[in-house]
């Protein structure tokens, strides 16, 4: 009788300490073409107070890659943990593109309602089919108005019956938008006309002048002045991060809550989205986990976009899907995620075993069919063009920009930042960097003699490397 006393009361103090424990709730907040333009990473012309300081409560990646520049494919990767070359998602979503990822997917939305989270999802969405991406809610809202749609996430915020995953995702700063501040030019980047502005938002304009010109843009009036509305952009989609954490601090669930800042690829100029250069790949990561102790953390680690998903079902105690060692379908129910949790690395500056990650690229629309692979190991990157002997193709919203279409009809010899027109559109079948001595990936290495030893091994991690994660492309070494 005293036995069962004790194992009634036993059973009593479980139930009440789960009743009673802090729910671990999950915001990832993911932004649409963001390069590290911010200050936190170290642009002092650009205002993002809010994001600066998520970084100075939690951890900032200086090494953090997108696994693949397009919208779709990343999210997608971002979703599964898994690369899109694995995951069907080969590249965008949207009307006759109509790319997909493989119907037999578990998605981290799918998992965490399976474990009893709530999972709401507003703003830029663009995976399918929606039976995998699948969402409990979706919530309504404008992706230019960010403060209007953290205003529509406070009911799921407050609510206190069970915790949630919230995907909120904006539309800023990609290109597509009213005009127009350029002399008979459109603003791409959604800003309204002076004197407008956004429910919430109190616009930051930006002088051409004053912006900073990244080494792969040419320096042009043009290129400036859209740099200045990009800013722009940032800024309004910065004030829908601040707003969405004052929501979550006047609901007490600020301190229970794994907060996500990423973006899906580089910024919307070539050279940069839908490529594999640093531009393109590498982006602002700021992660501020609730439970971790040391605060204002700048990590040197490699980081990836196939970790995020690991990361969030760690937070919440899920156990990712698992496949059978050694097979090739990656996209099967049971596969194994590819990226591993941030989690015990968040409170490490230089934590050991992170110094590799990898990138995969298909297609971004279904015209641009130009694959790369890209493996960066310590300070040197590798990028295998497989469709080198085609011209590059370039994404309809970068092909129209005012930058490019300024620069395009001064022929191939002109300056795009350190290369020309030319070398940008004509690329070799193999470039390897090194990023120390090299950052804007301007000398290749591939045909130097001296480094014949150090292409060989690159190459060989890369072909290991798509056949772990049942990249079909692995084919292409030796058939063409």
């Amino acid at each position: 009788m005293r036995l069962r006393l004790l194992v009634a009361l036993a059973i009593s103090l479980c139930f009440s300490l789960i009743a009673t424990a802090a729910p671990r709730n999950i915001v990832l907040f993911v932004t649409d073409d963001q390069g590290r333009d911010a200050g936190c990473y170290g642009n002092p012309v650009i205002k993002t107070p809010h994001l600066d300081a998520l970084a100075a409560a939690g951890t900032r990646f200086e090494n953090a890659y997108c696994t693949t520049a397009s919208c779709s494919p990343s999210r997608s990767v971002i979703l599964t943990g898994l690369y899109n070359h694995a995951n069907g998602q080969y590249g965008l979503e949207h009307a006759y593109h109509h790319f997909r990822s493989f119907e037999n997917l578990k998605s981290l939305p799918v998992l965490l309602a399976a474990a009893g989270y709530r999972t709401a999802r507003i703003g830029k969405f663009h995976v399918g089919p929606e039976s995998v991406y699948r969402f409990e809610e979706k919530l309504p809202g404008n992706p230019r108005s960010p403060v209007e749609m953290a205003e529509q996430c406070r009911d799921v915020i407050e609510a206190s019956d069970r915790p949630f995953f919230l995907f909120y995702c904006t539309s800023d700063p990609h290109r597509g938008g009213q005009a127009n501040d350029l002399p008979h030019r459109p603003d791409g980047f959604g800003n309204k006309p002076r004197g407008q502005s956004y429910p919430g938002v109190e616009p930051v304009h930006y002088d051409p002048a004053d912006v900073i010109v990244p080494p792969f843009l040419p320096d042009t009036p043009t290129c400036r002045a859209e740099i200045a509305q990009y800013y722009e952009s940032i800024s309004r989609g910065d004030a829908g991060l601040g707003r969405l954490i004052e929501i979550l601090k006047q609901a007490g669930k600020f301190d229970d809550t794994l907060i996500i800042y990423i973006s899906d690829n580089g910024m919307p100029f070539p050279g940069a989205k839908t490529g594999v250069y640093e531009a393109g790949l590498r982006l602002p990561c700021v992660v501020r986990n609730p439970l971790a102790q040391k605060r204002g953390v700048v990590s040197q680690a490699l980081v990836s976009w196939v970790d995020i998903a690991p990361t969030i079902l760690d937070f919440a105690g899920v156990e990712p899907p698992r496949r059978r060692p050694g097979t090739r379908q990656n996209w099967s129910p049971g596969a194994r995620l590819h990226g591993r949790s941030l989690l015990p690395i968040l409170e490490q500056e230089s934590p050991g075993g992170w110094d590799e990650i990898y990138a995969s690229h298909t297609f971004h629309e279904v015209t641009m069919y130009y694959p790369m692979r890209v493996v960066r190991s310590g300070r040197h990157k590798l990028i295998w063009n497989v469709a080198h002997p085609l011209p590059f193709p370039f994404a309809s919203d970068l092909w129209n920009s005012a930058t490019w279409q300024d620069a395009y009809p001064q022929g191939e010899d002109f300056r795009w930042g350190q290369r020309t027109i030319k070398s940008l559109i004509n690329r070799p079948q193999f470039e390897l960097y090194d990023l120390e001595r090299d950052p804007d990936e301007v000398h290749n290495l591939a045909g130097d003699p001296q480094h014949r030893e150090l292409l060989a091994e690159l190459q060989q991690k890369l072909r290991d490397f798509q056949r772990r994660t049942g990249d079909p492309w692995e084919l292409k070494w030796e058939r063409e």
